[in-house]
C-alpha cells in the first residue's frame, strides 16, 4: 500500500521527536527476553531465590532510577528552559468565523489572511511573500484571541497558543531558549502538517522597546532579540509558520525592529463594536439562556455604548444571576437594566441616612438630573438613584445615545454645567451645600482646565500651554489662562443657576419622586418631563437655555 507524502512526513516527524521512547521500548524488550531465557536454564533452587529477591529489586531499581531522574532533571534542565504550549489542531479549536461577533472589519481582513495562508502559489506568481506575522491591536475583552483561532481553525493548521509572559524569567537566556523551543515545535509541526499557528498573547510584555542599560533590561532584550531572529528565519524556510501577536497597548510602545516589514508588517486593528455589533452580540448570547423575548435589545444595545463583547457576556451572565436570585426562571430587561447598573455602578448599599441628609441627595441628584435632560448635547439619562454605591450616596447614570469619539466646546461645556447642577440644587434649596460636591467640582475644573490650557477653547489663548515646560511661562500668561478657566466655570454656573430657579417646580417633584421611589428609571424620567411639556435638545450645537414664556 502507498504512503501518501503527509502520512510520511508524520511518521517520521513522530520517529525524529520520540526516538528515544522507542529506541528504550526495543532495548527493553531484547533485555527482556535475554533474561527469561536465562532465567529458564537456572537450577529450580536458584529460581526460586531469584523469585524471592525480584520484588524488591524491582522496587529498589524503580526508587533509584526516580531518584537519580529528579536530581538529573533539576540540576541540568530545570523547569528554566521549559514552555508550555497549547498545542492542538486548528479543527479542533472549532471557533469559525461565522462565531466572531461584532468585529465585521476585522473579521474581513482575517478572512484575508486565510486565503492568502491557503493559496501560496497565488501570492507567489505576483511577486508577493506569504504572511509571517500577523498583529492585532484593541482593546481588551474585544476578540483578539477569538478571532486568531478561527484564523486557526479556518485555515485547518496546528494553533500554539501561549502569552508572552512566559519567555520572561529573572535569568538571563532563559526566554531566548524558549522562544528557541517554541519556534522548533512550531516548524516540525508546520513540515508534518503542511502549516502551523503561532499565537502569543499580550506580546508587548517582551516586545516593548528595547531598554540599553548594565544594569536592567538584559533578559528582555535578549529575549526580544532571539525572537526577531526567529522571524527573519521564517522568511527563508519551506515550513509555513505564522506568528500572530496580541496587544492591548498602543502600537508605538514596541520596538520598531518588531514592526519592520518581514516581521509583523500586517496589522489588524479592532476596536468595540458599533451599535448593529452589540445588538449582534447581546442576541448570541440571550439565546443560550432563557429570556423574555419582549426585550428591546435594541434599546439595550444603545444602552451599551462603549462595550466590549467581553462586558456584553459579563452583562447577560449578571443578569442571569440576578434572575436566579429572584427565583424567575426567564430574564427580563429590569434584570438586564439592575446588571448593567450593577457593573457600572456597583452594589447598592442602603445606608441609614437621617431625613435631612436624604432630602439633601435628592435635591442634588435632582439637579444634576434636570441639567442633563435640558442642557446636555448628547448624553442621555438612563438612571437617577438615592441610594449609596461605591462610596457615592446617590447617582445619576448618563451615557451617549451614540458613539461619540470627539467632544466640542458644547458638549465640553454641558459637562461642567451637569457637574455643577448638584452643588446650586442644594445651594438655591437649603442656602448651603455639601461635602458631596467635591467630586463634581474636581470634575468640572479639570474640563475647562483642558479647555483653556490645553484645547484653546477661551477664544484668546490657542495652542496646547501643557506642552511648555512650566517655568518657561510667563507668570502673566499663567494668569490669563487660569482667569479664563474660571470665566468658562462661572459663565457655566449662571446658566445652570439660571436653569434651576426657573424649573423650580420640577427640582421639586423630581427629589421628591427620588425621595419615595429612591430610583427612577428612564422611561418614569421621561414622562415628568413630557407631563411638563420639556424636551431634550438632541442636537448640535446646543441652543442657550431660554426662561419659557
Amino acid at each position: 500500500m502507498k504512503i501518501d507524502k503527509f502520512t510520511y512526513k508524520q511518521i517520521k516527524t513522530f520517529l525524529r521527536d520520540h526516538w528515544i521512547a522507542v529506541t528504550s521500548t526495543v532495548v527493553t524488550i531484547v533485555l527482556t527476553g535475554l533474561s527469561i531465557w536465562g532465567f529458564m536454564g537456572l537450577e529450580s533452587f536458584y529460581r526460586k531465590m531469584q523469585l524471592a529477591q525480584l520484588p524488591i529489586q524491582i522496587m529498589m531499581w524503580i526508587l533509584a532510577s526516580a531518584i537519580s531522574a529528579i536530581i538529573y532533571v533539576s540540576l541540568m534542565f530545570g523547569r528554566f528552559g521549559q514552555i508550555d504550549t497549547k498545542k492542538v489542531r486548528g479543527s479542533k479549536v472549532n471557533v469559525n468565523f461565522a462565531d466572531v461577533l461584532g468585529i465585521d472589519e476585522a473579521k474581513e481582513e482575517a478572512i484575508e489572511v486565510v486565503n492568502l495562508l491557503k493559496d501560496h502559489s497565488a501570492v507567489q506568481k505576483v511577486g508577493g511573500k506569504i504572511i509571517k506575522g500577523l498583529l492585532m491591536i484593541g482593546p481588551p475583552g474585544c476578540g483578539k484571541t477569538y478571532l486568531a483561532k478561527a484564523i486557526a481553525t479556518e485555515a485547518g493548521l496546528p494553533f500554539l497558543s501561549l502569552s508572552a509572559s512566559e519567555f520572561t524569567e529573572i535569568f538571563v537566556g532563559v526566554g531566548a531558549r524558549r522562544v528557541r523551543k517554541l519556534f522548533k515545535q512550531a516548524r516540525r509541526l508546520a513540515y508534518a502538517h503542511g502549516g502551523a499557528i503561532v499565537f502569543i498573547d499580550e506580546i508587548d510584555a517582551i516586545g516593548r522597546t528595547r531598554t540599553f542599560s548594565f544594569m536592567s533590561g538584559q533578559e528582555g532584550n535578549t529575549t526580544l532579540n532571539q525572537l526577531l531572529v526567529e522571524m527573519d528565519g521564517l522568511q527563508d524556510e519551506k515550513e509555513n509558520v505564522v506568528v500572530i501577536g496580541a496587544t492591548n497597548s498602543p502600537e508605538d510602545v514596541l520596538d520598531p525592529a518588531i514592526l519592520r516589514p518581514g516581521r509583523f508588517d500586517r496589522k489588524i486593528y479592532i476596536e468595540k463594536p458599533n451599535l448593529q455589533g452589540r445588538e449582534e452580540v447581546l442576541r448570541f448570547y440571550l439565546s443560550k439562556v432563557p429570556y423574555d423575548k419582549s426585550i428591546d435589545i435594541g434599546k439595550v444595545a444603545r444602552q451599551a455604548v462603549y462595550k466590549s463583547p467581553a462586558d456584553l457576556e459579563n452583562i447577560v451572565k449578571e443578569a442571569s444571576i440576578i434572575c436566579l436570585r429572584n427565583k424567575r426562571d426567564v430574564i427580563t430587561h429590569k434584570d438586564i437594566s439592575e446588571a448593567m447598573e450593577r457593573i457600572d455602578l456597583g452594589i447598592k448599599h442602603r445606608k441609614h441616612m437621617t431625613h435631612d441628609e436624604k432630602r439633601l441627595v435628592a435635591y442634588h441628584e435632582a439637579g444634576h438630573l434636570i441639567a442633563l435632560y435640558l442642557l446636555h448635547p448628547t448624553d442621555d439619562v438612563f438612571k437617577a438613584s438615592i441610594i449609596a454605591r461605591r462610596g457615592a450616596l446617590g447617582v445619576v447614570h448618563h451615557q451617549p445615545r451614540e458613539e461619540i469619539f470627539t467632544s466640542n466646546r458644547e458638549r465640553l461645556m454641558a459637562n461642567i454645567q451637569v457637574s455643577v447642577a448638584g452643588y446650586l440644587a442644594e445651594k438655591l434649596t437649603f442656602g448651603t451645600t455639601s461635602d458631596g460636591v467635591l467630586s463634581d467640582f474636581n470634575n468640572a475644573m479639570r474640563v475647562a482646565h483642558i479647555m483653556v490650557w490645553r484645547l484653546g477653547m477661551d477664544g484668546k489663548h490657542l495652542g496646547d500651554f501643557t506642552a511648555i515646560p512650566e517655568q518657561q511661562i510667563s507668570e502673566q500668561v499663567k494668569g490669563e489662562l487660569n482667569q479664563e478657566t474660571q470665566r468658562i466655570f462661572q459663565e457655566c454656573v449662571a446658566k445652570t443657576e439660571t436653569l434651576l430657579r426657573d424649573e423650580n417646580v420640577l427640582l421639586n417633584r423630581f427629589a421628591n419622586e427620588l425621595l419615595k421611589k429612591e430610583e427612577l428609571e428612564f422611561d418614569e424620567i421621561d414622562a415628568i418631563f413630557k407631563e411638563y411639556n420639556k424636551t431634550k435638545f438632541g442636537s448640535l450645537p446646543t441652543p442657550p437655555y431660554q426662561k419659557p414664556v
